[in-house]
């Protein structure tokens, strides 16, 4: 299993307005070969701290989800936000290889 975290750090009043962009998301990737699944987790320390946990089959899955059109087109709507302080995110993405269960 490969799994794509993608942590993002907003201000704690935006965090709600994040929580709700992802609790209405376009549900793309849901339907891509070797998707497993998809959370978005908040720091409960940090309430503006949040993680967007997708899980894959394998690297080669999320290696050609990367590079499909339905991926670009996610990442377009991320631009259009309207809110300029979400717009300016830029998300630390870690992978992970799973190497025990």
């Amino acid at each position: 299993m490969y799994v794509v975290d993608s942590t993002v750090v907003v201000p704690d009043h935006k965090a709600d307005e994040l929580i709700s962009i992802y609790q209405n998301r376009s549900r793309l990737v849901d339907g891509a070969d070797g998707f497993l699944s998809f959370q978005l987790l908040q720091n409960e320390r940090k309430p503006g701290e949040l993680t967007v946990h997708m899980e894959w089959k394998d690297k080669s899955y999320y290696l050609n989800w990367a590079r499909s059109e339905q991926f670009k087109k996610i990442h377009e709507l991320e631009k259009n936000y309207p809110d300029q302080e979400l717009q300016g995110i830029v998300p630390h993405v870690k992978k992970y290889e799973v190497v025990a269960q």
